[in-house]
């Protein structure tokens, strides 16, 4: 075998000389001389199709060949890992920005998880409370619930007795701040917001005296050291103070994040108005509907505030008619005409000319004429029937198939209730436990309307007189409102009558406190992309992405570099191979 130009560039040929010659060359016919191996890129054949290659090397690209051509195979391989390189590079940097925006998050969320205070006034009808509260942030604020009942103070009169000098209103305030300033530390005060909320006593008087009432307080309040803005004073609509009673409640029985059919409802009787909140299983009309929002997620409630329906003002609306002549001042047989019977008044107590004349004065003298005389003469039936006339007032004008109160809306009651304030307060003075019924409302109502004053007052000597007179009525207002208005039976046991959940309050102010918490833009978020969490799972990605880019490298190293050559003596391919390095 005898190579041309000795290199590998050469071909092979056969000798024409001696036999001698011959048969060295037949001696070595078998041996393969390697520099006389022609490669694919000087050989003078033409390369064979890659079919007739073994499978494992069609996919290869042959350098030699003379083609730069690229298998589709190949391209969307390594197109793969283009993209699982760049997927790689996002995680990562995801990852380092997430590391370095959660340091300055770090700050935010652990003054998040401070405890931190708020303030809350009632200013209610009768008299205004303040409430003092601890929470820490959350999407629901955690009020912390022990020893609410240290934290208020009530003081009156309401600030609906300001009507005629507003500018005093604020000053009335002055106690209950100082009260505040004791239970909030002085470092914490500046950031301690302080909400005051009137309801049913203003919300009666005109526009203009509101605000000239609400413009002293807001005085007082910016020379507090709390933190307060303008609209953060304000006169609330009955609709949101029912709204904040059901939140409180059920706030309270940990019943906010549950199914909302299984909520708690509330019935409250306050002094200028009565509310009923709860979770219908059919929506109201809109006018009686609200969608709460709280905590991400959606109730749908019955709420209204029977203005007027309260406890005071449905007494004095009584006492009005009564002393003018009304409809509940029927004559009697025996009786003259200017003489009238008032059956929620305990018997035997005189009522004065004056008082008379200053109830009577209220009433239209075009239609009641008004009498010189009232006569006391407790009667649960007929006071009852009374309460039930002055809750069927304006019945005429509704509009809806039924209508429980006047001509407001009621659906059926559902499920359990809370009857709270003057229920409660009703049902204390007669030592009856929560889960008293109606039936023993009544029977208290109908031994205590038949007792003399004189007699009344030697047993309650630490009651006030002014309350003592309204007890008879209370009774029989309870049973018109619950049992002949909205048709809770007598014996049953789905409401209760308690101002109290597990030993809390059950104040609308902390489920105002809730609510406005939870509406606050300036609550510190909770960015789920720098959390905790979202880190380590992050992290894990990283990882893999790190393992597979290492294992990647290391499978290109060692993958052999294919070569291939042509053996014209054999008359065939052979390959050779070598690693990358």
């Amino acid at each position: 075998m005898v190579g041309n130009g000795g290199g590998l560039g050469g071909f092979m040929r056969r000798s024409t000389t001696s036999t001698a010659s011959g048969g060295a060359a037949g001696k070595d016919k078998d041996k393969m001389d390697l520099p006389k191996l022609q490669t694919r890129s000087t050989s003078t054949f033409p390369p064979p199709h890659k079919t007739q290659l073994p499978m494992r090397y069609q996919t290869q690209h042959y350098q030699n060949a003379g083609t730069s051509a690229r298998s589709p195979a190949l391209i969307c391989k390594r197109s793969a890992w283009v993209v699982f390189m760049l997927l790689s590079f996002f995680f990562v940097s995801l990852y380092l920005i997430s590391l370095a925006r959660g340091v300055q998050f770090s700050s935010q969320v652990s003054s998040a998880n401070r405890k931190r205070y708020g303030v809350v006034i009632d200013a209610g009808s009768s008299g205004s409370r303040i409430h003092i509260f601890q929470y820490k942030h959350g999407v629901i604020p955690a009020v912390d619930l022990i020893g609410l009942e240290q934290l208020s103070l009530k003081r009156t009169p309401g600030l609906s007795s300001f009507a005629d000098n507003p500018s005093l209103a604020g000053d009335s305030l002055m106690e209950q701040l100082e009260f505040a300033k004791t239970k909030v530390p002085e470092k914490e005060r500046s950031r301690t917001r302080v909400y005051l909320m009137a309801t049913a006593g203003l919300r009666r008087l005109d526009k203009t005296i509101q605000e000239a009432v609400l413009d002293s307080c807001r005085k007082v309040l910016r020379a507090s050291s709390f933190q307060f803005r303008d609209e953060w004073a304000s006169v609330i609509s009955g609709t949101d103070e029912g709204v904040y009673a059901w939140v409180s409640a059920n706030y309270a029985l940990g019943t906010l994040q549950g199914d909302p059919t299984q909520t708690t409802g509330i019935v409250e009787l306050g002094g200028a108005s009565a509310q009923v909140t709860f979770a219908p299983k059919e929506p109201p009309p809109p006018a009686y509907r609200h969608n709460l929002e709280l905590g991400g997620r959606s109730y749908m409630l019955y709420t209204y505030s029977f203005l007027n329906f309260g406890q005071e003002a449905a007494w004095d609306s009584l006492l009005e008619l009564i002393t003018a002549g009304g409809a509940l001042a029927t004559p009697r047989p025996g009786l003259k005409k200017d003489i009238a019977i008032d059956p929620c008044t305990p018997r035997g107590y005189k009522r004065s000319i004056e008082e008379n004349a200053r109830h009577s004065a209220t009433v239209s003298t075009a239609t009641h004429t008004p009498v010189s005389t009232v006569i006391s003469r407790g009667n649960f039936s007929e006071c009852r029937e009374a309460a039930y006339s002055l809750l069927q007032h304006g019945h005429d004008a509704c509009a809806y198939p039924k209508c429980a109160i006047g001509n407001a809306f009621i659906p059926d009651i559902q499920g359990r209730f809370f009857a709270t304030e003057n229920f409660f307060y009703t049902s204390e003075f007669f030592k009856l436990p929560a889960t008293t019924s109606l039936a023993e409302i009544a029977d208290a109502g109908e031994h205590y309307c038949g007792e003399d004053w004189t007699r009344l007052q030697e047993k309650h000597k630490s009651a006030e007189e002014k309350d003592l007179l309204k007890y008879c009525f209370s009774t029989a207002y309870i049973v018109a409102l619950m049992h002949d208005s909205l048709g809770i039976g007598m014996q049953d046991d789905r409401v209760k009558f308690t101002n109290k959940v597990h030993n809390v309050p059950l104040d609308w102010a902390l489920g105002a406190l809730i609510v406005k918490l939870s509406e606050d833009e300036e609550q510190i978020p909770h960015p789920w992309l720098f959390s905790a969490g979202y880190v380590k799972v992050l992290s894990l990605l990283v990882l893999m992405s790190v393992g597979l880019v290492v294992i990647w490298f290391i499978a290109r190293w060692r993958r052999p570099q294919v070569t291939t050559i042509y053996d014209l003596e054999k008359g065939r391919y052979i390959t050779t191979a070598s690693r990358i390095r």
